[in-house]
């Protein structure tokens, strides 16, 4: 296998310098320094170009690029500040944050993507294991609530406990938050109007009898 040469900046500029001083042709120049052609015109191209950034001030091109380190850093900080939040205000139980984990992503490690949802890479291969008796009070908690979908964590664990079952009230949220199940209630703020729907005033004359 043939060496691929190396040639110096200096040696480039050269032989660009020749080339553009034109004093010798292309076949010239590349039977004296044994280079193809093609790769002087490419020096010479780049020597044209980047001609003009040797008279830049140096100051100023200092100072551009520490204002473009600045506002990275800013940028950087942030996102911090946003992930931060984010990661705090997510109302997700861990193994919920554990789903969207894509194990096939070939560009963000599992790791990473467990620390961006703020939870350890070993929650991400847990898997719960759940006892017969546990089966079995989620079998009734499945009852209760498809008769009761309004009911909550507290009035299910009192239902379970007049059925003859010793169960304390986290312990119903967890079996629940297994399921997948949540009480239906009234929500906050449901009833204001979106903003881009028009509103149709109503206005009832007085009537005189």
């Amino acid at each position: 296998m043939k060496k691929r040469n190396r040639y110096s900046g200096v040696y480039k500029a050269r032989v660009a310098l020749e080339a553009i001083r034109g004093d010798k042709t292309l076949a010239e120049l590349s039977e004296q320094y044994q280079i193809h052609p093609n790769q002087i015109t490419n020096w010479k191209s780049k020597l044209v170009h980047d001609a003009s950034y040797v008279f830049e001030d140096k100051r100023q091109k200092k100072k551009d690029r520490d204002v473009q380190v600045d506002e990275l850093y800013r940028q950087i900080g942030q996102l911090k500040v946003e992930l931060d939040w984010l990661k705090k205000n997510l109302a997700l139980t861990v193994r919920e944050k554990a789903m969207p984990i894509d194990k096939d992503n070939k560009h963000i490690p599992i790791s990473r993507q467990a620390a961006l949802l703020g939870i350890s890479r070993s929650s991400v291969y847990y898997d719960p294991v759940v006892s017969d008796s546990d089966v079995r009070l989620m079998n009734l908690i499945d009852e209760i609530y498809t008769k009761a979908p309004f009911y909550g964590s507290r009035k299910i664990k009192e239902q379970l406990s007049r059925m003859g079952y010793s169960i304390g009230r986290k312990k119903v949220q967890r079996l629940m938050g297994l399921m997948g199940i949540l009480s239906i209630y009234p929500q906050q703020k449901t009833s204001i109007p979106c903003s881009s729907h028009k509103g149709i005033s109503l206005f009832i004359k007085e009537c005189s009898y």
